[in-house]
């Protein structure tokens, strides 16, 4: 099973490789919608601060759904899902692969880039790790829930739509916690609390998203 995870996440990586223009336009997008904020509405120090966690936590999960379409629907459309519901591996196995390798692709680098983008707010240095850790932790849980609805919506036509309907209200308790958890940190408090829920989400969606994905790629397949 190993062998089969390591193979579907490098296969779904170089794969993204080859597309570099979508991986590079979500990330742009990212830069773009969180620079935005700062342009348009000044350099107020206090307004910038309070408004930081919701406009890149925002801007982080629209990014991570510009991807999600794209997660099923190219092994769909030239017949590669079929041979992995074929395949001797766990269907679920290559689901979190294909999870993993998306959240590479499309959260890893939001990660990375949030506290460079961050310091147009005027965030405390301090802030900046608690930030980065709250996306570390809850960018995987977009992915998971995401690709459950990429998998109920694959091959349905105007899918996306349908897509972005499914997922956003499954994605705003992550939205409000990862949020929530800067602003607790930037009040003095601790934010241990909010980084358990987010942890809890976390492994509540790694147990059950990828059983629920395999049982909605069969329906989908057939």
């Amino acid at each position: 099973m190993l062998t089969a995870l390591r193979c579907v996440i490098v296969r779904d990586l170089l794969l993204a490789m080859r597309r570099r223009a979508d991986v590079l336009t979500a990330l742009l997008f990212f830069v773009i919608v969180v620079s935005l904020f700062p342009l348009s509405l000044g350099p107020e120090p206090n307004l910038l601060r309070t408004i930081a966690p919701g406009v890149i936590w925002v801007a982080a999960l629209l990014s991570s759904m510009l991807s999600l379409s794209r997660m099923f629907s190219e092994d769909h459309a030239d017949g590669t899902l079929e041979q992995m519901l074929l395949s001797s591996s766990p269907l679920g196995v290559i689901v979190v692969g294909k999870v993993v390798a998306h959240w590479l692709v499309a959260g890893l680098p939001l990660v990375l880039i949030s506290p460079i983008l961050a310091l147009q707010f005027d965030l405390h240095q301090s802030l900046l790790w608690v930030l980065s850790l709250s996306l570390l932790v809850g960018t995987p849980v977009l992915s998971l829930i995401g690709a459950i609805g990429a998998a109920l919506t694959l091959g349905l036509r105007g899918g996306g739509i349908l897509l972005s309907l499914l997922v956003l209200p499954l994605y705003v308790p992550v939205l409000i916690i990862g949020a929530g958890t800067i602003d607790v940190a930037s009040a003095g408090l601790s934010a241990q609390g909010h980084f358990m829920i987010l942890s809890a989400f976390l492994v509540v969606a790694a147990v059950f998203a990828p059983l629920a994905v395999a049982a909605a790629l069969r329906i989908s397949a057939e």
